[in-house]
């Protein structure tokens, strides 16, 4: 049995030692009180939102993590941008803002040719299918701090202040839609590479496909779908399902959640299968759903209609009164 503690990914640990970065950064919003750029929202939320005119700019910031390095095994890294835009821009539409920019980082261990073009080759699929322009970035050589690589990126987007979805408006009996990801996404990698690399090997094959291509497979930008469906419903909260699972719900709303979960499967099977437990594995893994809305239930029809024009999408339940997650074709709570 392995847990995400017990690979080297402490969540809880890692949010108690960051208590005191978070609490002198919501110091510094002092900084831009009654100025351009005031801050609008707390830390904490998928992203941050300043003051800017008629709109508010929203902020994110990710990386790719250690998916960085399955790419280097395999020496593939034409998809890792991809990995990289989305786990940024996924982050800004949760807000309801629209994607506009991004600028990326990327450190080296020593200069690589056929590694930097693989990941402009990913960068520009994902900026594509974003529909965002990649304005700058800084590429450092660190011999002595990286190896092999990193890469992460700031992104902004722009929202309407009378447009911004916060979570406040969701009430118990509204219904939640989820939408299919597209495998591991960025998340859990360490779990995954230490669980299943040393026992199987890269290329071992399972539905279809080798360990790492499952591993590699691009996280999916659901930029498109959402942009789509907020110019014809009111969506009252959204999630983007990373690092810490179906725990991310926690962020739309202090209501509960109660789901019923698609079939475990692809490579969330094959982990689970080889003895982490399941409480784990909803608690680490995107387990099938990528990103979560929730609506109203007389809303809930149009969203499906619209959702699933771009990928596929299911009701997977309805908010609660009670603040908990019940995963209950599982017997899981959250």
């Amino acid at each position: 049995m392995l847990t995400y503690a017990q690979a080297g990914v402490d969540i809880e640990k890692t949010e108690k030692s960051l208590r005191n970065l978070i609490s002198l950064a919501k110091a510094t919003f002092e900084f831009r009180k009654d100025k351009l750029g005031q801050v609008a929202t707390d830390i904490g939320h998928y992203a941050g939102l300043i003051e800017f005119g008629e709109f508010y700019l929203a902020m994110t910031t990710d990386g790719v993590g250690t998916k960085v390095l399955v790419a280097d095994m395999v020496k593939k890294y034409d998809t890792i941008g991809i990995d990289m835009i989305a786990m940024n821009v996924n982050d800004l539409i949760v807000v309801g803002a629209e994607p506009v920019a991004l600028v990326d980082y990327i450190a080296l261990k020593e200069p690589n040719k056929e590694l930097l073009d693989g990941i402009a080759k990913g960068l520009y699929e994902g900026a594509k299918q974003s529909e965002i322009a990649i304005i700058g970035g800084e590429t450092a050589i660190l011999p002595e701090l990286v190896d092999p690589f990193d890469l992460a990126g700031t992104a902004i987007g722009i929202v309407n202040k009378d447009k911004v979805i916060t979570g406040g408006e969701v009430k118990p009996g509204d219904a939640v839609i989820g939408v299919e990801s597209s495998g591991i996404h960025s998340n859990g990698l360490t779990l995954a590479r230490k669980l299943l690399i040393p026992k199987y090997g890269l290329d071992y094959e399972f539905e279809g496909k080798k360990l790492w291509k499952h591993l590699l497979e691009p996280t999916r930008i659901y930029v498109k779908p959402i942009m789509d469906l907020l110019k014809s419903v009111e969506v009252k909260g959204m999630a983007h399902i990373t690092g810490g699972g179906l725990l991310n719900l926690k962020r739309i709303t202090n209501y509960g959640f109660s789901l019923e979960m698609p079939e475990i499967k692809g490579i969330f099977k094959l982990i689970y299968e080889n003895g982490v437990p399941l409480d784990e594995m909803f608690k680490t893994f995107n387990m099938g759903i990528g990103f979560i809305i929730v609506v109203s239930q007389e809303d809930k029809e149009e969203v499906l209609q619209i959702l699933n024009r771009h990928f596929p999408s299911y009701e997977i339940g309805k908010i609660i009164k009670e603040p908990k997650i019940v995963v209950k074709n599982y017997g899981i709570e959250l």
